[in-house]
């Protein structure tokens, strides 16, 4: 049997598992989400997976299941079915000027618009969002997943500017109002945002966040 690597600094859920590497099965939380609700804001501190649980959920909506032979979800899932995903990633913006994250936005809305055959008909970011969503959503048949990864960063990175902060925050709170025709919706990021505020109008979101007692997990700033 070939030793297995650590998959040190790997986020993508297939380079793990097709580059004979370690992986600690967490499929089987991707199936309670499916199951148990829709809307969740997954909080863990800094590197601890939450991208990599994000992209897992990617390659299984999408019906990879080759990736998932030998693990918990492989023999619980319905292959037969794949959904359609839409994944945002904040993770590398800086949004420190107004207008960084609005631009972020439609460039990444633009490259999924362009993958999908998907003409824009709207020239703001929540328009377009919604409208993507309804396309896929008819031209599929299926209900279709919004993954949002690193929702915070763009509240963070304009912490030392409250007027801006908060208009990243009121920006993303627009364009994440949520789309009908979604299966299921997680949003990752730190465990200071719900303190921040800038999550909490999402009432019938889920709060699924692991203790951070011991990980030196800390409450950032409030912006009011």
């Amino acid at each position: 049997m070939a030793k297995l690597r650590l998959p040190t600094g790997i986020q993508t859920f297939r380079k793990i598992r097709e580059g004979n590497c370690y992986y600690v099965d967490k499929t089987g939380y991707a199936l309670r989400l499916f199951r148990e609700g829709t809307h969740f804001f997954l909080s863990r501190p800094r590197r601890f997976g939450k991208s990599l649980f994000l992209d897992t959920l990617k390659e299984l909506f999408q019906g990879s299941q080759s990736l998932f032979v030998g693990l918990e979800a492989h023999d619980r899932w319905d292959w037969s079915v794949s959904f359609p995903v839409v994944h945002l990633d904040f993770g590398g913006l800086n949004a420190t000027k107004p207008g960084d994250l609005e631009e972020d936005v439609l460039a990444q809305l633009l490259n999924l618009e362009s993958a999908a055959g998907v003409r824009a008909r709207h020239t703001s970011g929540p328009r377009r969002l919604e409208d993507l969503v309804r396309t896929l959503h008819r031209d599929s048949g299926q209900r279709v997943c919004v993954l949002v990864d690193e929702y915070d960063k763009p509240i963070l990175d304009a912490l030392e500017n409250p007027d801006l902060a908060r208009a990243n925050r009121q920006y993303g709170q627009r364009q994440l109002l949520w789309p009908a025709h979604c299966l299921v919706k997680p949003a990752t990021g730190a465990p200071s945002l719900p303190h921040n505020s800038c999550y909490r109008r999402r009432q019938h979101v889920e709060y699924q966040r692991e203790s951070t007692q011991g990980t030196g997990g800390r409450r950032g700033r409030a912006i009011p």
